[in-house]
């Protein structure tokens, strides 16, 4: 079935399922699940909405924050993690860092991150974002550095991820992304 939108959509009818209405991504097509008892009035109605909903939903993942927000949501993570004490004047994406996830200038208090964040889990571009605000902080990777940037509590599962993407992808993880073993 095709839907309205040019989506491939599956409506799967369960017997088991007795009033909840769902809908997720699978693959390539859009597949709803309704109960068996559901009527084709119903159906009609239902169907239509819950696509739409798996549409927005990838949409709000799709489409990253714009500087504006990337600055906010900056001043928000040093609030939070760094007592506010981090406060960059621009917080912004670029598409040339193919080798860093993000980069910080602290004597013009600029913030840089790569696109490649863009279609990461929000947890680990805050990670990102946390690691380029503590360099505000402390410009070098020394054990103050880590002891602001470990304020955010994802520090080693973000840091697990982007060793991982780096891994799946053939690239070398960035210099300076995890701590150095204590001696």
């Amino acid at each position: 079935m095709s839907g309205t939108t040019g989506e491939q959509v599956e409506v799967r009818r369960s017997r088991r399922r007795r009033r909840t209405v769902s809908a997720r991504r699978d693959g390539e097509k859009i597949l709803v699940l309704i109960p068996a008892s559901m009527s084709e009035a119903d159906e009609q109605l239902w169907v239509p909405k819950m696509v739409q909903r798996v549409l927005r939903a990838e949409q709000r993942r799709r489409t990253p924050p714009g500087e504006e927000d990337l600055m906010a949501w900056a001043t928000r993570l040093s609030d939070r993690y760094l007592g506010g004490l981090a406060q960059p004047d621009s917080v912004r994406w670029v598409d040339n860092q193919s080798s860093r996830w993000g980069s910080c200038t602290p004597g013009e208090r600029t913030i840089r991150l790569s696109t490649r964040l863009q279609q990461m889990p929000r947890w680990v571009v805050e990670y990102v974002l946390v690691h380029e605000l503590a360099h505000l902080l402390e410009p070098g990777h020394d054990a103050r550095f880590w002891a602001w940037v470990r304020h955010y509590p994802l520090t080693g599962k973000a840091q697990g991820y982007l060793l991982g993407w780096s891994a799946a992808h053939g690239v070398e993880p960035p210099p300076g992304e995890t701590e150095p073993e204590p001696e």
